[in-house]
């Protein structure tokens, strides 16, 4: 099998146009030298030699999408040719002398083993061998003969020892094709002053030519902890008799600073992103940039492009929009924590009214928190109106990793989701919606949108099935039906089953994706999650290259209005090159991100005593059936995983009388919504959303990546789950309480707006010990965003 596990099509299959579906290359014949990442070219094979996806647990198995039938048969092929080689550098381990290869102690030919399961062992010539055993090295693919097995490679340079953390990081870095060197002194050079010798200053230029904002409007930032890279600010104030409303949305001005063409340009443009990890992050752009000049930071002056909408002040109707470069100072850097204290009426400290006289502080406090309260009351009517489009509330693993100051992982923490973080968040949705108008107007054929094409139906069939298992009808057929699917499919008794679906909704969305307007027509520049017609990224210039792209389209629209010659900064072409790029680094960027968060979770339990550490029992929810065993979701730390049933040596989980599981001789039989054991103890029957007891354990790998091992041992929730879910008097009672909680919310609230955690961005934060995965993971659900998340650092 080449290294890699069964039952996986190969990347870039040229299938015929009337093929929907992928193709399944199976076995090493088949694949016929192709290697993952290859642009191949398909046969298919008669229709009496399909296969269908495995059915069975196999390893890392948690994330995948799920298509038709799983049994039924799909399109199956073999590999025969290879239109392009993509081969990059692949880290490999060097097998111990006692390992599975048949080589003697000075052999200078060595069978290296690949960190990724999916390429296939690499031939390598070698007198360092036994020097390099586990450890990890750097190879390159030099040739593939038709007669060998495997292909011939060299080695380029060792990482060091295997397990370690440094090593493991450059592996993930280097297994996406994630090159990140420290910016050069010709780049710095390009960089502007800013010292306690010779601190910067606006240019006088500048402020004539710019919209002055600094005297005239409260502008303010709302961010987590310590973020270094604020991006945006926001400002609303009354106008007039107080009949009208404005709205302000204020962007780091980066290509002020990074003019088109330029050294930082071009390796901002190569990198394409800031790449975040657990315990560090990489930047796009020099720090002197991204944490300073173009970082929006208080008391400063600082130049932004901003979005200013007029509103009506009583059904926000627009009645202008301006769009143009300004010069802002931000009269408060808050955190979300704040704003929301603020919101609730809360004792809150704000450090930039520590020094001011009581007198002042009472109304400046005042004039904060009302415009706090504005923007809360006009994010609530935006995401009504998005809701009446179908815009969708997904779901997502979200947790953080909090890390010491020796980058040791101290805890894995659940996000806790605040009404602010919507309510920043559906500003920049409203901004990027606005500017996506505005340069799609001003350049038909190449502006840079973002789109969200509707998923293939066929990937609703889990959670439908799953749905309906539960009780609940769920109709995929549009946006809006699945929306109000989801919102009625509630089971009072366990809120984890609607989160459960929602992320099964999550994971069978496609890719949103950069693109170029003169490259789709129209109709596919919808955006299926935000239910919106437009769509880009305006809002992170600081972290994303199509941001500084946009800006540019921006500015030369602008430009337009004032009567210039049209002229985008690249031609259709161009423009769909770059965002072909982008969104490639994107994808790499999400894939590190959560390999990274994988490795954390790792260490995290790696020194813990399984058997004894209560931190490695804990309860989760089973979502999908398999003909081993289970798939399930713990929410305390964010893990998906399997849990098999049935062993190796084909014994089945036998359950006693007190709950607890061992393994006997016995059958396994898999129904569409539940499991069951038989074994000489009596019969036991696993269903879908029901909680159980595991012990994750760390499953070590010397060549691959380390990985969490998920054990059943009790099949009851865990803990006080169970007592709170044990007697129908107290559920009855639980449930009522529920019901009144939801009366009252329902009156305080009225109709306040859910956001998608797609549609939350997550940030940095000031120190490398603040970290969170994947919001249903960027680019594998669709993460958009288009504001920085408390908790996560990803760009959707």
């Amino acid at each position: 099998m080449f290294g890699l596990k069964p039952l996986l099509p190969v990347c870039g299959c040229s299938v015929s146009s009337d093929l929907s579906s992928d193709v399944l290359v199976f076995g090493g014949k088949h694949r016929n030298r192709a290697v993952h990442g290859d642009v191949v070219v398909v046969e298919l094979l008669p229709k009496s030699e399909w296969r269908g996806r495995t059915t069975s647990l196999t390893q890392g198995q948690g994330d995948e999408k799920n298509e038709d039938d799983e049994s039924s048969a799909m399109p199956t092929g073999r590999v025969v040719g290879i239109l392009q080689r993509n081969w990059r550098d692949y880290v490999v381990t060097f097998p111990t002398r006692d390992g599975t290869q048949n080589q003697s102690r000075n052999s200078q030919r060595i069978l290296a083993i690949p960190w990724d399961r999916r390429i296939p062992k690499i031939r390598i010539s070698t007198q360092q061998a036994e020097a390099l055993q586990d450890h990890r090295v750097v190879v390159r693919m030099d040739s593939w003969e038709s007669t060998s097995l495997y292909p011939n490679g060299h080695s380029v340079r060792v990482l060091g020892r295997a397990g370690e953390l440094e090593t493991e990081v450059q592996t993930i870095l280097i297994e996406n094709c994630i090159h990140v060197p420290p910016f050069s002194d010709a780049q710095l050079r390009e960089m502007p002053l800013n010292s306690p010798e010779k601190p910067w200053k606006v240019d006088p230029v500048q402020v004539r030519r710019r919209r002055d904002l600094r005297a005239t409007h409260l502008v303010f930032s709302i961010d987590p902890h310590g973020c270094e890279d604020v991006d945006d600010t926001l400002s609303v104030r009354r106008l007039g008799d107080g009949t009208l409303l404005e709205l302000g949305v204020h962007i780091a001005d980066v290509t002020h600073f990074v003019p088109e063409g330029s050294l930082t340009d071009m390796e901002a443009r190569t990198r394409a992103t800031t790449y975040y990890l657990a315990d560090r992050r990489y930047d796009m752009l020099p720090a002197v940039l991204s944490s300073d000049l173009c970082s929006l930071l208080g008391g400063v002056d600082r130049y932004a492009m901003s979005v200013m909408w007029e509103l009506d002040a009583q059904t926000l109707a627009v009645n202008k929009v301006w769009f143009g470069r300004t010069l802002i100072r931000s009269s408060y850097q808050l955190h979300y924590e704040l704003a929301q204290a603020l919101l609730n009426g809360e004792p809150a400290h704000v450090p930039e009214l520590a020094q001011v006289a009581s007198e002042d502080k009472d109304a400046k406090l005042a004039e904060l928190t009302q415009a706090l309260e504005m923007l809360t009351h006009i994010a609530r009517h935006l995401r009504a109106q998005r809701d009446r489009g179908g815009a969708l509330e997904l779901e997502g693993v979200e947790v953080r990793a909090q890390l010491d100051e020796d980058r040791n992982i101290t805890a894995l923490v659940p996000r806790q989701p605040l009404e602010v973080h919507e309510t920043v968040a559906e500003c920049m949705i409203y901004a990027n919606h606005w500017v996506a108008r505005k340069i799609q107007e001003s350049f038909p054929s190449q502006a840079l949108l973002r789109r969200h094409p509707p998923p293939r139906q066929e990937l609703f069939s889990q959670l439908v099935e799953t749905a309906k298992a539960q009780g609940f009808s769920v109709d995929t057929r549009t946006n809006k039906a699945l929306a109000d699917s989801l919102d009625q499919a509630v089971d009072l008794q366990d809120p984890l089953v609607n989160r459960m679906l929602r992320m099964m909704a999550t994971q069978a969305m496609s890719q949103a994706m950069y693109f170029s307007t003169g490259a789709q027509p129209q109709d596919q520049y919808y955006h299926y999650g935000l239910a919106l017609d437009r769509y880009t990224h305006f809002t992170s210039p600081i972290r994303r290259y199509a941001d500084i792209i946009v800006h540019r389209l921006l500015i030369a629209a602008i430009a337009m209005d004032t009567g210039a010659e049209p002229k985008a900064p690249g031609s259709n072409k161009e423009v769909e090159e770059t965002a072909h790029h982008i969104n490639s680094k994107n994808r790499a960027a999400q894939r590190a991100q959560n390999l990274s968060m994988a490795l954390f979770q790792c260490l995290y339990f790696k020194e813990k005593d399984p058997q004894t550490d209560p931190r490695c029992v804990a309860d989760a929810i089973i979502y999908a059936i398999r003909d081993n065993g289970v798939l399930v979701f713990i929410p305390e730390y964010g893990v998906k995983g399997p849990v098999y049933l049935r062993n190796k040596e084909g014994q089945v989980v036998s359950v006693g009388p007190d709950g607890g599981c061992d393994w006997q001789s016995g059958s396994v039989r898999r129904h569409h919504d539940r499991i069951s054991t038989e074994s000489a103890s009596g019969s036991a029957t696993f269903r879908l959303f029901d909680h159980i007891t595991v012990r994750i354990s760390v499953q070590s790998s010397s060549c691959h990546a380390d990985s969490l091992n998920l054990e059943l041992i009790r099949n009851r929730p865990h803990g006080g789950l169970e007592a709170q879910r044990g007697g129908r008097g107290q559920l009855v009672q639980e449930v009522v309480q529920e019901a009144v909680r939801l009366v009252q919310e329902a009156q305080q609230r009225e109709a306040r707006p859910r956001l998608s955690k797609e549609e939350r961005e997550f940030s940095q934060s000031r120190t490398p010990n603040l970290y969170s995965l994947l919001e249903e993971v960027r680019e594998l659900a669709l993460r958009d965003l288009d504001r920085p998340d408390p908790v996560y650092n990803s760009s959707c």
